[in-house]
């Protein structure tokens, strides 16, 4: 097989066989197919597109890329939860503690950061001494002991997709169906959880900004993952602003925290609270009515808060700057944007706040970046929000 007979059939709108895709799979991961040819093919599927075909033979080759994680040394249902992409999207911080408290166990590997979106591995880590990269054998102990384990993804877990996880970062390939079911779907089924949940972000902050295309993907990654025998649910929820008041890793942390705490804004905690309950009712907890009950109670009583106390602890990171978050990493410098004149704030560009925050220092710009922990924005105003000439709307 050569390369350039892929690139030139997809550039084509050719439909790729599983052998081709195989082909290309292996030789990225071994290094044998260079990053331009990786990214000409990249381009031409995000411009072309895929069948519902090609994709599952993609996602499975990347599944099988590297190691298969079997999760079934650990008692009861394990459910995974992960998001298409969000700014200021920390709900799994909120979430996952929630479903642990209520006796999920949550075994999670998560990503980094991706355009203008943030990752859950970036935030955890700009909490001091929090460790991503744990073996095994410790991360299967704290999922047995707390219930709860949050993690990166390891080397040897669908590789494929690490690698071109951060291509498509830096190539503009990001927004598209097919590379976006593919690569969560790959991760998710190497990572062993017994059942999926999915939380499919569509508006202007999402990468599918249509609601018809969002469906599309949640309708393929859930035929995806009950074809490999895993019960797979969707949520299709609202990226049109900010989930909270913050983007940026630390602050983000902070604000998950006061939703932990029984504070922060109210948006922030329904979403959380909503898949919580999705995940306890995957765990065979209740029907979702009841497990929305857990989900509250779990929260309200302070549950959730050392659920999250002791994921922080297991994994090395200091609880003393969960418990006084200005102990984390703060902004050297702020500037306030004021408003211009009176008026209601009819609306937030939320992808260009995401962007924003990434120029700040709070993403990446090419693989090798380095972040700011401290860098984002906090917004002091919301949509439909009346603010006066001068009032400050958001502080870099």
């Amino acid at each position: 097989m050569r390369m350039y007979d892929v690139i030139d059939k997809k550039r084509n709108c050719g439909e790729l066989t599983q052998e081709e895709l195989a082909g290309f799979v292996k030789g990225y991961t071994a290094g044998e197919i260079p990053d331009y040819q990786a990214s000409a093919l990249l381009m031409a599927i995000c411009i072309n597109g895929m069948t519902d075909r090609e994709t599952t033979w993609l996602t499975l080759e990347m599944a099988h890329s590297g190691k298969m994680v079997d999760l079934s040394s650990i008692s009861g249902k394990k459910v995974d939860k992960h998001s298409t992409g969000g700014v200021g999207d920390k709900t799994t911080l909120i979430c996952a503690p929630i479903a642990a408290a209520c006796g999920v166990k949550v075994a999670k590997m998560s990503g980094r950061g991706l355009g203008h979106t943030g990752g859950t591995v970036d935030k955890l880590e700009s909490i001091p001494g929090y460790c991503t990269a744990i073996g095994e054998e410790e991360f299967f102990r704290l999922v047995e002991k707390n219930g709860l384990a949050l993690v990166g993804q390891s080397g040897d877990l669908a590789p494929a997709d690490k690698k071109l996880y951060a291509l498509r970062d830096v190539t503009a390939t990001v927004k598209s169906i097919p590379l976006i079911a593919s690569s969560i779907m790959s991760k998710k089924l190497a990572a062993g959880s017994d059942k999926i949940l999915l939380d499919v972000k569509t508006g202007t902050g999402a990468f599918l900004e249509r609601q018809e295309d969002a469906e599309a993907l949640a309708r393929l990654m859930c035929a995806i993952g009950e074809g490999a025998g895993r019960e797979t649910v969707a949520l299709l929820t609202s990226m049109n602003a900010p989930l909270g008041r913050t983007v940026g890793n630390s602050l983000e942390v902070m604000e998950a925290v006061e939703i932990l705490q029984g504070k922060g804004p109210e948006d922030l905690r329904q979403i959380s609270l909503e898949l919580a309950a999705n995940m306890i009712c995957l765990a065979e907890k209740g029907t979702l009515v009841q497990c929305r009950r857990l989900a509250l109670e779990a929260l309200d009583t302070g549950a959730a808060f050392q659920k999250f106390v002791e994921l922080v602890e297991g994994q090395g990171g200091c609880t003393e700057a969960v418990r006084r978050p200005e102990m984390l990493p703060q902004g050297q410098c702020t500037m306030d944007w004021t408003a211009p004149c009176n008026g209601w704030l009819a609306y937030l560009h939320t992808d260009q706040i995401g962007e924003a925050s990434r120029l700040l220092g709070a993403g990446r710009q090419t693989k090798e970046d380095i972040l700011d922990y401290g860098a984002g924005i906090r917004l002091l105003a919301a949509s439909r929000e009346m603010i006066k000439k001068g009032q400050p709307v958001a502080r870099l």
